[in-house]
């Protein structure tokens, strides 16, 4: 931001931190399977507000595991590589990032990568530490932690604990959840029961959906935020002589006149 104001640009922070989701015990796990792969997977991964690791109890880990599993199969096959739906890692670089990531906890479902083709599979990864690589920085890859808590207060200490997310969710049957998710935390949007808010909610004002730190975009606000509006007052070089009444000293007719144009709401003395 110092950088780009010498030069009047237009700048957005954007809040940095790992997405957190949290499941509640009191759920469907399939219908969060469903709408947790859908998001986690798109573009392999590679989108900013994609769930980066999830809290849940281990009761509902065990639950979660095998509608992951389904929902990764229905998505994308039994063989994801060969299919058209999932992408692949943007570089050699992130590749070989990512790649080191898989060994961290334990692969419970997918696992496999190919450099020739930049493929990581759709991967969950169960018994992971906090202190690992994979809960240290952005994924930023096909690649979901499932980190067990022994309760509400517990996840939102967790996610109070780290840097401010871009995005955080919650899951729960009892609205009363969700809220106290909202509530007891501070993310940059939050998606209840929903995921993936900036594709189902792309143009809400600051404050709503699509607040990601300082400024908001897609849609409109796209172009909003990245223009620099400029007040402009273009005038002709021409008709100096109507001007001179704006111009010292101002005797008793000129301020009487000044006074009149200045009060008129439908004319403006520049």
């Amino acid at each position: 931001m110092a950088a780009a104001a010498k030069h009047l640009t237009p700048v957005t922070l954007e809040l940095g931190g790992k997405n957190p989701c949290y499941v509640d015990d009191d759920c469907d796990p399939q219908t969060v399977a469903n709408r947790v792969t859908w998001f986690r997977y798109f573009n392999a991964g590679q989108t900013c507000v994609a769930p980066d690791y999830v809290l849940c109890s281990p009761e509902t880990r065990e639950r979660l595991l095998p509608a992951l599993q389904n929902a990764i199969t229905r998505f994308y096959g039994d063989d994801p590589q060969s299919s058209p739906n999932l992408g692949r890692i943007i570089s050699q670089k992130h590749f070989k990032r990512l790649q080191g990531l898989l060994g961290c906890g334990r692969v419970a479902i997918g696992g496999q990568s190919d450099e020739s083709e930049l493929y990581i599979a759709p991967t969950v990864l169960v018994d992971v530490q906090e202190t690992e690589p994979v809960m240290q920085e952005e994924i930023f890859g096909p690649i979901l932690p499932l980190v067990t808590v022994r309760s509400l207060d517990e996840a939102i200490d967790f996610i109070n604990r780290r840097e401010k997310p871009l995005a955080l969710y919650a899951f729960s049957n009892s609205s009363q959840v969700v809220n106290q998710v909202l509530e007891g935390t501070s993310s940059g949007s939050f998606g209840g029961n929903e995921g993936f808010i900036y594709m189902t909610l792309p143009s809400l004002p600051l404050g709503g959906v699509g607040h990601s730190g300082m400024g908001r975009y897609h849609g409109k606000f796209s172009f909003d935020t990245f223009s620099h509006h400029r007040a402009c007052l273009l005038a002709p070089s021409g008709l100096e002589r109507p001007n001179g009444i704006r111009y010292p000293p101002y005797g008793h007719w000129r301020q009487k006149l000044i006074r009149w144009a200045l009060d008129s709401q439908s004319c403006t003395l520049l």
